[in-house]
């Protein structure tokens, strides 16, 4: 091999060399600062902790609770109602919500005759669906549904009529008072 391209060879395997090397070092500078944008919007956010622990060999199961486990309207039943001839849509709810952590509010003279209808034949078997779907599909479209969280009950009020609830009212503003406008003089 004459010994000029032996010299040609290492002279490009040396760039091609050097080329790799220098390449795995390279540094990017930084994105440019918008001054436009607000601090708040550029400050770091720390990562969200969430712990895991391994669960089996290949399976690592985060230990915080399900959406369904948080908001107990959100689990989703399966429900076939009980065969009686006599069945009511109050029976239907009260079953639906068996093992729920709800419990049905009693009080309400309205909904007496919502748990009196009789239970329609297409409401048998309902889910699988959330518990929240269910108690509405129970219920109908003539109703809303009111969750007391604190008291774990659920309450049915005709559609569109105001909330009971004496939290989530606001009381109706003071009608302004007009003047009438006088030239050259204060009213």
């Amino acid at each position: 091999m004459p010994a000029t391209q032996l010299l040609r060879r290492l002279t490009g395997s040396g760039l091609l060399i050097t080329a790799v090397l220098s390449g795995g070092c390279a540094t990017t500078a930084a994105p440019p600062v918008d001054p436009l944008v607000e601090e708040a919007d550029t400050a770091p956010q720390s990562p969200e902790l969430i712990p895991v622990v391994r669960y089996g060999r290949y399976t690592l199961v985060e230990l915080v609770p399900t959406a369904a486990q948080r908001d107990l309207l959100l689990q989703v039943i399966d429900v076939a109602m009980p065969a009686d001839a006599r069945a009511t849509v109050g029976d239907g709810l009260r079953h639906a919500l068996q093992r729920s952590g709800y419990q049905l509010c009693e009080n309400a003279h309205a909904v007496i005759e919502l748990y009196s209808l009789p239970l329609p034949a297409a409401h048998l078997y309902l889910g699988p669906m959330t518990l929240r779907d269910a108690l509405l599909t129970l219920a109908g479209p003539a109703w809303d549904v009111q969750v007391d969280d604190r008291a774990r009950q659920i309450c049915f009020v005709p559609a569109g009529e105001p909330s009971a609830d004496p939290e989530t009212d606001t009381p109706l503003a003071a009608p302004v008072q007009t003047f009438p406008i006088v030239d050259g003089g204060q009213p």
